[in-house]
């Protein structure tokens, strides 16, 4: 599900998502033009885009989260694209930002986030964000995105 987008760039919810919504969450950022294998094929100025918007939206989707009762304690950020391979496609730049919570039974805080094939049917039960959550972090992406070091003339 759509949440905020860059010229170059949608951050989106997982609709099957690697950790679940009561143990912190996950959203995904992706690249538009999916020629983009990696970070390496980014120009200067749409790395720092990339850079910009995956801090803004790792502390959005813990600031939001906790203002819905989901006590994340901490953000993980990871970079994969593998399971492309399985399917015989190429793999497109995208950027994984997990909620993490303390006591959480599925993905355990502060282990690494586990991530099995999705065939395992590990991911089955896992609960996505909801429309509550995913207006949240919208809004407190616009928050963030004014705060003096978000500011656009920084990041030129």
């Amino acid at each position: 599900m759509f949440i905020y987008e860059t010229p170059n760039f949608i951050v989106e919810s997982q609709e099957r998502p690697f950790v679940p919504r009561e143990e912190g969450g996950h959203i995904r950022i992706r690249v538009k033009d999916v020629s983009v294998l990696d970070r390496t094929m980014l120009s200067p100025a749409v790395a720092k885009e990339f850079m910009r918007i995956s801090m803004v939206a790792g502390e959005a989707l813990e600031k939001a989260m906790n203002v819905q009762g989901v006590k994340v304690v901490k953000v993980n950020y990871q970079d994969m694209g593998n399971w492309s391979y399985k399917e015989g496609k190429k793999p497109f730049l995208h950027y994984h930002i997990f909620g993490r919570v303390l006591g959480a039974p599925h993905q355990p805080f502060p282990e690494s986030v586990y991530l099995p094939d999705r065939g395992t049917g590990f991911y089955d039960n896992f609960i996505p964000l909801n429309e509550g959550d995913i207006q949240e972090i919208q809004k407190q992406i616009e928050v963030i995105l004014r705060y003096p070091k978000y500011s656009e003339k920084l990041w030129e």
